[in-house]
């Protein structure tokens, strides 16, 4: 489920961000990565809500995501339109 739309999908239409034990932030294109993850829709307006509204941070609980949206703007599959 995208945790910015809500939208149940297949995890193949989804990318996970994943806060490993350490702490560090990154996405994680196998989905098998260890430590708390969230999924996301591969569509600019669910990237865009979700930096709005720090939903990341909020589920990840961390402080910063910056760079992890600007990552997922750029694996978009509508590319911004």
């Amino acid at each position: 489920m995208c945790v910015s739309c809500g939208e149940m999908k297949a995890k193949k239409e989804l990318v996970r961000v994943v806060r490993a034990p350490d702490g560090a932030v990154a996405i994680d294109p196998t989905g098998k990565l260890p430590g708390r993850g969230a999924y996301i829709c591969k569509v600019s307006g669910c990237v865009e809500n979700a930096g709005k509204r720090r939903i990341l941070e909020r589920n990840l609980k961390i402080a910063d995501c910056g760079v992890i949206y600007q990552a997922l703007s750029a694996l978009c599959d509508d590319n911004g339109q």
